[in-house]
Order: structure tokens, then sequence, then C-alpha cells
């Protein structure tokens, strides 16, 4: 009983993992398709596929798209080349621009948020590569602007997104990084100070529009100081991104 079921298992694994690694495939109409050994114009052309062959679709990458080929060739093809193959039933293949997929897809994303930082003006553009469908590395550079110093914030944190896929997408962030106060006032001499900083905070990623998303988000800070007096931030910023 034990081994038939073991069996049985077993099958069950190799169909999914067989499911996994059927792709589309669509038929070559122009003369020829050129595969590059990268996703851009800038790589070289390695290989040719003829007419009436048929190639993969891997997966895709803005306007480019990873195909493979019957003989087991994999490379890049142009969007405005893949636009004139046919599918299997003869009819030319349609491609959307980018959406929600693209989205939680995603590899690089880069944007400018703005808002408050314990009461003053803040502005950040940060960037961040996506680890895996669902954690992100972060790093972002801030201006504070008070009224009677202004701040400088380098920040590295990790961005968890539990649901990747929703259009309206929230996630939560944990990080540490330095800030570099510079005092306005010069009726006393007073020195810059650096010091470090830690964070956790929650926010949320809304998919507008082909590559642009919103995002807000909220972070509590807390500030190690030199002379153990630790204090703590509260900021609040949102702002446009755009991914790719």
């Amino acid at each position: 009983m034990r081994v038939g079921l073991l069996v049985i298992l077993l099958l069950m694994a190799a169909l999914a993992n067989a499911d996994e690694d059927v792709y589309p495939e669509v038929k070559v109409a122009d003369p020829y398709i050129e595969l590059h050994v990268g996703p851009g114009t800038g790589y070289p052309i390695f290989y040719v596929v003829d007419r009436g062959d048929f190639v993969e679709v891997i997966k895709r990458k803005t306007d480019w798209f990873k195909v493979r080929t019957a003989k087991g060739k994999t490379g890049w093809v142009s969007r405005t080349q893949m636009e004139k193959t046919l599918t299997p039933s003869g009819e030319v293949t349609a491609f959307s621009d980018a959406g929600l997929g693209d989205f939680s897809q995603r590899r690089w994303e880069i944007g400018l948020v703005g808002g408050s930082f314990n009461g003053a003006p803040v502005m950040t553009a940060y960037g961040a590569y996506a680890l895996s469908a669902n954690l992100s590395a972060e790093v972002s550079a801030s201006q504070v602007t008070g009224d009677f110093s202004s701040s400088e914030l380098v920040n590295f944190n990790l961005l968890l997104q539990p649901f990747s896929k929703w259009r309206y997408s929230p996630f939560f962030t944990l990080g540490a990084g330095q800030i570099t106060s510079r005092p306005s006032v010069t009726l006393i001499q007073v020195r810059d100070s650096q010091d470090l900083v830690a964070h956790a905070g929650v926010g949320i990623k809304v998919y507008l529009t082909r590559r642009f998303i919103f995002r807000a988000e909220y972070k509590n800070y807390v500030g190690f100081t030199s002379n153990d007096d630790n204090k703590e931030f509260e900021e609040w910023k949102a702002g446009f991104a755009f991914f790719f």
C-alpha cells in the first residue's frame, strides 16, 4: 500500500514538472527571425530561425522575448519580429503592452516619493531589485528640509510583498541606514552629526498602467545617538515609480 502511494506521488510530481516545462509555440512567418544573446539590439545575433519553423516562448522582458528553437537554441527576439509570427492555428500572434502580469514579475524598480519626516518635508529617490517574487532589496537617499536643520538619510532595507500579484499589493519593510544632520542656525557653532538608524514600516503599491505604480508607506525609525539618547522618528511618504 505504501509503495503504491509512493509511486502515485512520484507520478504526480513528474506530471507537475512536465507541465512547468510546457511553453506556447509560435511559427515563423517572415523569411527568418534573429536570435540575440541578450534582450536588446546591442547584443550580437548568434542564430537565425527560418520560415516555417516553430519556437517556444519562454518569457518576456519589456519588448524582448526569450525563445527556444526545435534544435535547442535559446535566445532573445524583438517584439517587432515576434509580432510577425503565427499561432499554431495560423493567426497572427498578438502581444499586449506591459500589464499587471509584468508588475508581479518585475526585476527592477526606481521611484521618487515625498512626504513628512518627523514633521519636516522629505523627498526620497530609491531603487529596488527583486530577489524573488515576494522579496526585494532597496537602497534609498532622502533629503529632509527643516526650519532649523537639514538632514540627509541613506537607507538599505528588505521589502516583503506577500501578495505580489495583486493590483493593490501591501508590503512590509525592515532596514537600517545613516542620517546626517546639518544645523542651519549660525548664531551658535554646532557640529554636523551622523547617527545610525533602523526602521520598520508598512505600505502599499498600486499598479496603475503600463510600467507605472503608485506607492505609499509609513516608517518608524529609531536613531542610535553617540550619547545613548536614542530617538524615534515617524515618516509618511507617497509617490510614483517605474518598473522594468
